[in-house]
Protein backbone atom coordinates (compact mmCIF):
# COMPACT_ATOMS: atom_id res chain seq x y z
CA UNK A 1 0.00 0.00 0.00
CA UNK A 2 1.44 3.35 -1.03
CA UNK A 3 2.06 6.04 1.56
CA UNK A 4 -0.43 8.27 -0.23
CA UNK A 5 -3.21 5.68 0.08
CA UNK A 6 -2.28 4.99 3.70
CA UNK A 7 -2.39 8.69 4.47
CA UNK A 8 -5.78 9.06 2.75
CA UNK A 9 -7.15 6.12 4.76
CA UNK A 10 -5.87 7.62 8.01
CA UNK A 11 -7.69 10.86 7.21
CA UNK A 12 -10.90 8.98 6.41
CA UNK A 13 -10.68 6.95 9.63
CA UNK A 14 -9.98 10.06 11.69
CA UNK A 15 -13.07 11.70 10.21
CA UNK A 16 -15.08 8.53 10.79
CA UNK A 17 -14.09 8.50 14.48
CA UNK A 18 -15.40 12.07 14.67
CA UNK A 19 -18.80 10.86 13.42
CA UNK A 20 -18.32 12.17 9.90
CA UNK A 21 -20.97 10.34 7.86
CA UNK A 22 -19.48 11.53 4.57
CA UNK A 23 -16.27 9.60 5.39
CA UNK A 24 -18.36 6.47 5.99
CA UNK A 25 -20.17 7.02 2.67
CA UNK A 26 -16.84 7.28 0.83
CA UNK A 27 -15.59 4.02 2.40
CA UNK A 28 -18.90 2.23 1.78
CA UNK A 29 -19.07 3.33 -1.86
CA UNK A 30 -15.43 2.46 -2.51
CA UNK A 31 -15.46 -1.08 -1.09
CA UNK A 32 -19.05 -2.35 -1.07
CA UNK A 33 -19.11 -4.08 -4.50
CA UNK A 34 -15.71 -5.73 -4.05
CA UNK A 35 -16.68 -7.01 -0.61
CA UNK A 36 -19.95 -8.48 -1.90
CA UNK A 37 -18.06 -10.28 -4.68
CA UNK A 38 -15.52 -11.53 -2.13
CA UNK A 39 -18.27 -12.85 0.17
CA UNK A 40 -20.03 -14.50 -2.78
CA UNK A 41 -16.90 -16.62 -3.27
CA UNK A 42 -17.78 -18.25 0.07
CA UNK A 43 -21.59 -18.22 0.12
CA UNK A 44 -22.48 -18.56 -3.59
CA UNK A 45 -25.60 -16.57 -2.71
CA UNK A 46 -25.87 -12.92 -3.75
CA UNK A 47 -28.57 -12.01 -1.20
CA UNK A 48 -26.67 -13.52 1.73
CA UNK A 49 -23.42 -11.88 0.58
CA UNK A 50 -25.10 -8.47 0.47
CA UNK A 51 -26.55 -9.01 3.95
CA UNK A 52 -23.13 -10.00 5.28
CA UNK A 53 -21.41 -6.93 3.84
CA UNK A 54 -24.17 -4.64 5.12
CA UNK A 55 -23.78 -6.19 8.60
CA UNK A 56 -20.01 -5.63 8.46
CA UNK A 57 -20.49 -1.99 7.52
CA UNK A 58 -23.14 -1.52 10.21
CA UNK A 59 -20.75 -2.90 12.83
CA UNK A 60 -17.97 -0.78 11.33
CA UNK A 61 -20.08 2.36 11.82
CA UNK A 62 -21.31 1.38 15.28
CA UNK A 63 -17.74 0.74 16.49
CA UNK A 64 -16.15 3.69 14.68
CA UNK A 65 -14.86 5.32 17.88
CA UNK A 66 -13.06 2.08 18.90
CA UNK A 67 -11.45 1.29 15.55
CA UNK A 68 -7.77 0.38 15.79
CA UNK A 69 -6.70 -0.80 12.34
CA UNK A 70 -3.10 -1.93 11.81
CA UNK A 71 -3.54 -3.19 8.24
CA UNK A 72 -4.97 -1.44 5.21
CA UNK A 73 -8.63 -0.52 5.51
CA UNK A 74 -9.50 -2.90 2.67
CA UNK A 75 -7.65 -5.79 4.37
CA UNK A 76 -9.50 -5.05 7.60
CA UNK A 77 -12.89 -5.09 5.84
CA UNK A 78 -12.02 -8.22 3.82
CA UNK A 79 -11.06 -10.10 7.00
CA UNK A 80 -14.35 -9.13 8.67
CA UNK A 81 -16.36 -10.17 5.61
CA UNK A 82 -14.46 -13.46 5.40
CA UNK A 83 -15.16 -14.26 9.06
CA UNK A 84 -18.86 -13.45 8.72
CA UNK A 85 -19.14 -15.42 5.48
CA UNK A 86 -17.63 -18.49 7.14
CA UNK A 87 -19.96 -18.05 10.14
CA UNK A 88 -22.88 -17.86 7.72
CA UNK A 89 -21.81 -21.13 6.07
CA UNK A 90 -21.62 -22.85 9.47
CA UNK A 91 -25.05 -21.47 10.34
CA UNK A 92 -26.48 -22.66 7.01
CA UNK A 93 -25.01 -26.13 7.58
CA UNK A 94 -26.72 -26.34 10.98
CA UNK A 95 -30.00 -25.14 9.47
CA UNK A 96 -29.83 -27.70 6.68
CA UNK A 97 -29.13 -30.46 9.22
CA UNK A 98 -32.11 -29.24 11.24
CA UNK A 99 -34.39 -29.25 8.20
CA UNK A 100 -33.10 -32.67 7.14
CA UNK A 101 -33.86 -33.93 10.64
CA UNK A 102 -37.40 -32.60 10.50
CA UNK A 103 -38.00 -34.22 7.13
CA UNK A 104 -36.12 -37.46 7.87
CA UNK A 105 -38.79 -39.80 9.23
CA UNK A 106 -36.37 -42.74 9.18
CA UNK A 107 -34.42 -41.49 12.20
CA UNK A 108 -37.41 -42.10 14.47
CA UNK A 109 -38.19 -45.60 15.66
CA UNK A 110 -41.82 -46.58 15.32
CA UNK A 111 -42.54 -47.06 19.03
CA UNK A 112 -40.45 -44.23 20.45
CA UNK A 113 -43.08 -41.81 21.80
CA UNK A 114 -40.62 -39.31 23.25
CA UNK A 115 -38.75 -39.02 19.96
CA UNK A 116 -42.01 -38.70 18.08
CA UNK A 117 -43.03 -35.75 20.27
CA UNK A 118 -39.70 -34.02 19.58
CA UNK A 119 -40.09 -34.71 15.87
CA UNK A 120 -43.65 -33.39 15.96
CA UNK A 121 -42.52 -30.12 17.57
CA UNK A 122 -39.80 -29.66 14.98
CA UNK A 123 -42.25 -30.39 12.17
CA UNK A 124 -44.71 -27.86 13.61
CA UNK A 125 -42.00 -25.18 13.80
CA UNK A 126 -41.02 -25.80 10.19
CA UNK A 127 -44.64 -25.62 9.02
CA UNK A 128 -45.17 -22.35 10.90
CA UNK A 129 -42.00 -20.94 9.35
CA UNK A 130 -43.17 -21.98 5.87
CA UNK A 131 -46.48 -20.23 6.47
CA UNK A 132 -44.63 -16.99 7.22
CA UNK A 133 -42.53 -16.81 4.05
CA UNK A 134 -43.92 -15.77 0.62
CA UNK A 135 -45.92 -18.54 -1.02
CA UNK A 136 -43.76 -18.83 -4.15
CA UNK A 137 -40.72 -19.69 -1.99
CA UNK A 138 -42.60 -22.00 0.38
CA UNK A 139 -44.17 -23.82 -2.57
CA UNK A 140 -40.80 -24.59 -4.19
CA UNK A 141 -39.35 -25.67 -0.83
CA UNK A 142 -42.23 -28.07 -0.16
CA UNK A 143 -42.05 -29.55 -3.66
CA UNK A 144 -38.28 -30.03 -3.42
CA UNK A 145 -37.85 -31.17 0.18
CA UNK A 146 -41.19 -32.73 1.07
CA UNK A 147 -42.33 -34.15 -2.25
CA UNK A 148 -38.76 -34.95 -3.34
CA UNK A 149 -39.33 -33.52 -6.83
CA UNK A 150 -36.32 -32.74 -9.03
CA UNK A 151 -35.69 -29.13 -10.06
CA UNK A 152 -36.81 -29.84 -13.63
CA UNK A 153 -40.06 -31.43 -12.39
CA UNK A 154 -40.78 -28.38 -10.23
CA UNK A 155 -39.97 -26.05 -13.13
CA UNK A 156 -42.37 -27.97 -15.40
CA UNK A 157 -45.16 -27.97 -12.81
CA UNK A 158 -44.85 -24.25 -12.10
CA UNK A 159 -44.01 -23.21 -15.68
CA UNK A 160 -40.80 -21.49 -14.57
CA UNK A 161 -37.12 -22.05 -15.39
CA UNK A 162 -34.84 -24.38 -13.43
CA UNK A 163 -32.76 -21.31 -12.58
CA UNK A 164 -35.84 -19.68 -11.01
CA UNK A 165 -36.47 -22.86 -9.02
CA UNK A 166 -32.89 -22.75 -7.70
CA UNK A 167 -33.17 -19.05 -6.84
CA UNK A 168 -36.49 -19.51 -5.02
CA UNK A 169 -35.21 -22.52 -3.09
CA UNK A 170 -32.11 -20.59 -2.05
CA UNK A 171 -34.29 -17.67 -0.94
CA UNK A 172 -36.61 -20.02 0.95
CA UNK A 173 -33.68 -21.58 2.83
CA UNK A 174 -32.40 -18.13 3.78
CA UNK A 175 -35.83 -17.07 5.08
CA UNK A 176 -36.33 -20.35 6.93
CA UNK A 177 -32.90 -19.97 8.52
CA UNK A 178 -34.05 -16.64 9.91
CA UNK A 179 -37.47 -17.90 11.00
CA UNK A 180 -36.05 -21.03 12.66
CA UNK A 181 -33.04 -19.47 14.36
CA UNK A 182 -34.60 -19.86 17.82
CA UNK A 183 -35.00 -23.60 17.27
CA UNK A 184 -31.60 -24.33 15.71
CA UNK A 185 -29.89 -25.32 18.94
CA UNK A 186 -32.61 -27.81 19.82
CA UNK A 187 -32.53 -29.15 16.28
CA UNK A 188 -28.77 -29.59 16.33
CA UNK A 189 -28.80 -31.34 19.70
CA UNK A 190 -31.45 -33.80 18.52
CA UNK A 191 -29.66 -34.29 15.22
CA UNK A 192 -26.47 -35.23 17.08
CA UNK A 193 -28.38 -37.67 19.31
CA UNK A 194 -29.50 -39.67 16.30
CA UNK A 195 -26.26 -39.59 14.26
Amino acid sequence: MSELVASYERILLAKLKNNDQSAFTVIFTKYYSDLVRFSFGFTHNADISEEIVQEVFLKFWENRSLLDIHTSLKSFLLKNVQNRSIDSLRHTDITNKYISLVLGHAILSQNDTENYILYSELQTNLNHALDKIPIQYAEVFRMSRMEALKYQEIADKLAISVRTVEARLSKALGMLREELKDFLLLGLIIYQLFH
